[in-house]
This record gives structure tokens, C-alpha cells and sequence, in this order.
């Protein structure tokens, strides 16, 4: 797994989004999966006219 290294500020928002005892793995794989939900969203939203 790689490493990464996030400033203060960015720690402090991630901190903000976390419910309860949730750890930093479940809530980065959740901001993905609904940023890939969206992605998706937009692009089939244009597909129908």
C-alpha cells in the first residue's frame, strides 16, 4: 500500500467528513466510490437526448 503525506489543512477536513469510529481507509474509499458514481452520472447524462 503506498504511503502519502497530507498537510494539516487537508487532515483537518478528512477529520470533518469521519462518523464516528470510521478510519481513514473506509472514508477515502468512499469519497472515491461516490466520485466515480458521479463521474459516471455525467458522462450517460448527456448520452440521452
Amino acid at each position: 500500500m503506498p504511503q502519502i503525506h497530507l498537510d494539516e489543512e487537508t487532515v483537518a477536513r478528512l477529520d470533518s467528513l469521519r462518523q464516528e469510529d470510521e478510519d481513514y481507509d473506509e472514508l477515502v474509499t468512499e469519497l472515491i466510490n461516490i466520485y466515480e458514481a458521479e463521474e459516471l452520472t455525467l458522462f450517460h447524462g448527456g448520452d440521452e437526448v
